[in-house]
């Protein structure tokens, strides 16, 4: 089926995590001929995990990036031969079938060659100029036998691997060159056929469906030559002769090689320069899995992403650029994000985008699972502090008191129990600090970059020098006009804001006197709404 893969923005955070969970879930009720895959884009942090855990969720899985691999445009149903298949059969199937390329197996079904049309081009220019041989390809008598519709009368099955020749001189021709285990092909001329057999060729194939007598068959058998009838012209069995060789013998034994998750982007040069402009796919087996031609290069089908909890190109997934955006599902501003066609797009004004992924559940008339009910509960109130950030809305309210009721636990208990146990700060790295709910914003200065830690309590109190040196030696590292992290207590309803960069942009967006790079803020809980307005607007 079509896959569309749900997916919030890089360092996730609860409610990224849940609404991609829960909008997945509903999206796959609603249309079931598609599959809706939550991802992730990065590490989980410990609430995130806490409230997975306590909701018996799966963790999404992670999407490095959105750019097309070779698996998402290779052809999965082609046509492959085996070394020992004749080169006449491999050629017919790829004129009836219009193939410039086909891949050649051995007997484990290892991939070993391709086949080409310019191999067997040039194997009919090269046996116009020079004597049809099988010293190279030696082919088995029942192959040459098939190839020619013939019918052999004399021998047992075995391999020739002489010269090919169409004798049509006089029987003491001096010059014929004729000589032993050679393949000649030869009319009806008893004593021409007696002549061959006393020179020792493996094969004497009779063209025109000329039986040769009894006499000249015990002659043949005693011999060791082979006798194959066939129905068809002298011209057209000396030619089908060599076209009864093995494909080995003209495969390309060192073709262009590709795996199923190679990056499109990587492998597209590579295809063009080889001179059959095609790749095999293969698995660690060597196996050949798909085949990957010019045309299926031209305009590949993007894949399909659904955005939830973000519109920033810098916060989405790497090579967005070149996704399909099916929709976007938001509660924060308007962000950079560019759709080549329109799409159904929602920037609604709640504390959670999993607010807005209830009521999609409810005005279907659907409802979540129940592990979907729980992250999606404990995704509101992290994004709403409980509901007690100022961006909480009535609509938050109501969701929470629906699942909730859902559910029957104590919201608030949930919460707070969330908030406790969600939260290992005071023991992780500051590294790890600065990196967790991270998002990028423009601004016409160039990039800025907000992250947030939710403690419930002081318990980073005496790391915030700490932090904000890592801080700096980040901000210097990224060229951003300002880096910021938000220290939020969610108890005393207070931010410690470090910053590092245009440190004189903050204090004129807050009206505020930073000391030694942080800015006290009381009541200041929200990024979004208390904290990424004024900054963007002081550049």
């Amino acid at each position: 089926m079509p896959l569309t893969y749900v997916t919030g923005h890089r360092n996730p955070d609860t409610d990224s995590i849940a609404a991609a969970i829960g909008y997945a879930e509903l999206r796959s009720r609603l249309d079931p001929d598609t599959t809706y895959l939550p991802v992730r884009l990065g590490e989980l942090n410990a609430q995130t995990r806490w409230v997975l855990e306590r909701a018996s969720a799966a963790e999404p899985d992670l999407l490095p990036h959105i750019m097309l691999r070779v698996r998402d445009v290779m052809q999965q149903d082609f046509y492959a031969a085996g070394v020992d298949d004749a080169v006449r059969e491999v050629g017919l199937t790829m004129a009836a079938d219009k193939l410039d390329v086909v891949p050649i197996v051995d007997h484990d079904g290892k991939l070993v060659g391709v086949m080409t049309e310019r191999a067997l081009a040039r194997r009919y220019i090269r046996e116009s100029r020079e004597a049809s041989s099988l010293v190279d390809t030696p082919t088995r008598i029942s192959a040459i036998a098939s190839a020619v519709s013939g019918e052999q009368v004399v021998g047992d099955d075995h391999a020739v691997a002489g010269r090919v020749w169409v004798f049509a001189m006089e029987v003491d021709f001096p010059e014929s060159g004729i000589g032993e285990g050679d393949v000649v092909v030869i009319g009806n001329r008893e004593d021409a056929q007696r002549r061959m057999i006393e020179r020792g060729v493996a094969l004497m194939l009779v063209s025109n469906g000329a039986t040769p007598s009894d006499e000249v068959l015990k002659l043949a058998n005693e011999a060791g030559t082979a006798v194959v009838v066939s129905p068809l012209d002298s011209y057209v069995c000396g030619r089908m002769t060599t076209l009864a060789a093995p494909c080995r013998a003209l495969m390309d034994a060192e073709p262009l090689t590709v795996r199923g998750n190679d990056l499109l982007e990587d492998v597209t040069e590579e295809i063009k320069n080889v001179h059959y402009r095609a790749a095999v796919a293969v698995d660690r087996r060597g196996h050949p899995i798909g085949l990957v031609t010019r045309s299926d290069l031209v305009n590949p089908t993007p894949r399909d992403v659904i955005l939830v909890d973000h519109a920033e190109q810098g916060q989405s997934v790497i090579g967005i650029e070149q996704a399909h955006i099916v929709e976007i599902l938001d509660h924060h501003h308007i962000g950079s994000i560019e759709t080549r066609l329109p799409v159904r797009a929602t920037f609604d004004p709640v504390g959670s985008t999993s607010t807005l992924v209830i009521e999609r559940f409810q005005q279907a008339n659907q409802q979540p699972t129940v592990p979907t009910a729980t992250v999606l509960l404990g995704a509101i109130l992290s994004d709403t502090v409980i509901l007690n950030s100022p961006t909480t809305t009535d609509r938050d309210r109501a969701a929470v008191e629906a699942l909730s009721s859902f559910l029957d636990v104590d919201a608030q208990a949930f919460g707070k129990e969330m908030f406790e146990s969600g939260s290992d700060a005071a023991d992780a790295s500051v590294e790890s600090l600065l990196a967790r709910d991270s998002k990028e914003y423009e601004t016409a200065d160039g990039p800025m970059c907000i992250a947030q830690v939710e403690t419930a309590g002081k318990v980073l109190a005496g790391r915030l020098g700490e932090l904000r040196e890592a801080l700096q030696a980040q901000h210097d590292k990224n060229g951003h006009v300002l880096s910021a992290l938000m220290v939020t207590d969610i108890l005393e309803k207070h931010t410690s804001l470090l910053i590092a960069g245009d440190i004189a942009a903050a204090e004129r967006a807050f009206n505020a006197q930073a000391e030694n790079g942080v800015l006290e803020l009381p009541g200041v809980m929200s990024r979004k709404k208390q904290v990424a307005p004024p900054l963007l607007g002081a550049f």
